[in-house]
C-alpha cells in the first residue's frame, strides 16, 4: 500500500471559494463535485445545497481535501496545518501569500530556538497555517 496524506476540512458553504483560493496559494490540480452532481440529496444527515461542494481535492505540493457540510465555522486555536520545507525564503513567501487579502500573521516568521525558521498565519477563512523551514 502506498500511503499519502491530505487535510480534510469541512466548510460552511464556501468550499469552492476556499479550495480555489488554496490552489492560487499552493498550486496543484483541483477537482470538485457538487452535491447536485452526486445524486439523491435525501441520503445526507443534513440538507445540503445542491451547489455546495460534496467533495473537493487539491493535489500538489500541499494536499487539501474537503467539502461543504453545514454551519461549521473554520478555524480553531487548537489545531494548525503545518508545512515543512528547506528553503527559508520560500517559507516566508508562502506565509506572505496566506496573509494576503485579509489573513493575519499570528507568529512572526523568524529563526526559532531550535534552529529552524517558523511562523504562523491565520488565513482569511480562519485556518491557521504554520510554516517551518529547516536550515540544517
Amino acid at each position: 500500500m502506498t500511503l499519502r496524506h491530505s487535510l480534510y476540512l469541512t466548510f460552511p458553504g464556501n468550499a469552492a471559494e476556499v479550495l480555489t483560493y488554496y490552489r492560487s496559494v499552493f498550486g496543484g490540480e483541483l477537482t470538485m463535485m457538487t452535491y447536485g452532481e452526486m445524486g439523491n440529496l435525501d441520503e445526507y444527515p443534513f440538507a445540503p445545497d445542491p451547489d455546495w461542494v460534496a467533495h473537493g481535492e487539491l493535489r500538489g505540493t500541499v494536499n487539501v481535501s474537503g467539502g461543504d457540510g453545514g454551519d461549521h465555522p473554520l478555524g480553531s486555536p487548537v489545531y494548525s496545518m503545518v508545512i515543512y520545507g528547506d528553503d527559508v525564503e520560500e517559507g516566508r513567501a508562502l506565509l506572505d501569500r496566506l496573509a494576503e487579502d485579509g489573513g493575519e500573521a499570528i507568529m512572526p516568521y523568524e529563526q526559532a530556538p531550535w534552529g529552524d525558521y517558523y511562523g504562523q498565519v491565520r488565513d482569511r477563512f480562519g485556518v491557521i497555517w504554520a510554516v517551518a523551514a529547516s536550515v540544517r
